[in-house]
């Protein structure tokens, strides 16, 4: 029987032929990693490869590491496998992996988005025979509103609260969510704070993307100077000590799990902005479609649904399980909770 090019493992996804792991979750000597989230980039590898871009993002989060950046499009070859790395669209370094041997393609996603943030690289599509993807939000019931909606009534909601002579708490993952709000918050409106997890990050990010001002909460931070401005915060935030200092403030989400109003109820948070860094339904079904594959693998997210949907239209689509948790993934290290 033939060894597929990409397989699945203890400790991820494997390309035999090349010895070389695609965002593995346990230690191993070498691995191509897709982006800076914390379940697709962890640390123990002994040789990591990345897009240029993504560099700084996991030398911020992982330390010291043996990392190497290429850039997109640009192919480099292990053991006469070919590898490339595509933009995904997902947040800024983000890639799909490319991966060719003998004119055989897959092409592994990682997370992506299709739409335009004016953040990230926009996303392309890679025409592939097998397409491994993610389905955070593959159910029907996720179907997005354009960015600059949402923008807009994040906007409304911040100049409202300030009338009522409040503080707006916004809490959004502190890479790739935070710039994202970060690059279209109204700076007309007042000033924005951050919590030091998000501000480190934005930090990190400064030189790859035109961001507004920010200022970092401190302990010398005074409540007067906060009250009406917006504050920036990861979800660690909600809850803790370090928000009481906000008081009187207005809380809101921006994530795509705010679609559901009880995801907003169980979080204790008074507003929820829809605003995801995932493909909703139709993206996800746009971008297979587009890439002229016949098979399909599904790994994180709603894969059981989405895949048998799949196979009623006539893909060869199946599940694998992954340490993926989309979202879920995207929350902060305990090193970045404490960075306050």
């Amino acid at each position: 029987m033939k060894t597929p090019l990409l397989a699945f493992n203890e400790k991820g996804i494997y390309c035999e032929k090349a010895d070389v792991y695609l965002d593995p979750w346990k230690p191993v000597k070498k691995a191509i990693i897709s982006h800076g989230h914390a379940d697709h980039a962890r640390w123990g590898h002994r040789q990591y490869i990345t897009h240029s871009s993504n560099v700084p993002i996991i030398k911020h989060r992982l330390g010291d590491i043996e990392v190497s950046g290429v850039e997109w499009n640009e192919t480099f070859s292990i053991n006469g496998v070919k590898f490339s790395l595509h933009p995904a669209g997902h947040i800024i370094g983000s890639s799909q992996i490319r991966v060719e041997y003998k004119g055989e393609v897959w092409v592994f996603t990682g997370d992506y988005k299709t739409e335009d943030d004016g953040v990230a690289i926009p996303y392309e599509p890679v025409k592939c025979h097998t397409f491994i993807t993610e389905c955070t939000f593959g159910l029907p019931a996720f179907k997005w509103t354009p960015q600059e909606q949402v923008m807009k009534d994040i906007n409304t909601w911040w100049q409202q609260n300030q009338d009522d002579g409040k503080t707006s708490v916004l809490f959004g993952y502190s890479l790739g969510k935070a710039q994202r709000l970060l690059k279209n918050l109204d700076t007309s409106i007042g000033k924005i704070y951050t919590h030091g997890a998000i501000e480190n990050m934005t930090e990190v990010l400064r030189h790859q993307a035109q961001f507004p001002e920010t200022t970092r909460i401190t302990h010398d931070t005074k409540k007067e100077e906060i009250k009406g401005n917006i504050v920036l915060a990861p979800p660690s935030a909600h809850g803790s000590a370090w928000i009481r200092k906000m008081v009187p403030f207005v809380t809101a989400s921006a994530s795509g799990w705010m679609t559901f109003r009880g995801a907003r109820r169980r979080r204790a948070i008074d507003k929820g902005f829809v605003l995801s860094d995932h493909c909703d339904w139709q993206g996800l079904l746009t971008s297979i479609k587009e890439t002229g594959c016949e098979k399909v693998i599904c790994t994180h997210g709603y894969t059981d649904i989405f895949s048998r949907f799949l196979r009623e239209q006539g893909y060869d689509a199946r599940t694998e399980e992954t340490q993926y948790e989309g979202e879920i993934g995207q929350m902060e290290s305990e090193n970045e909770r404490e960075s306050a």
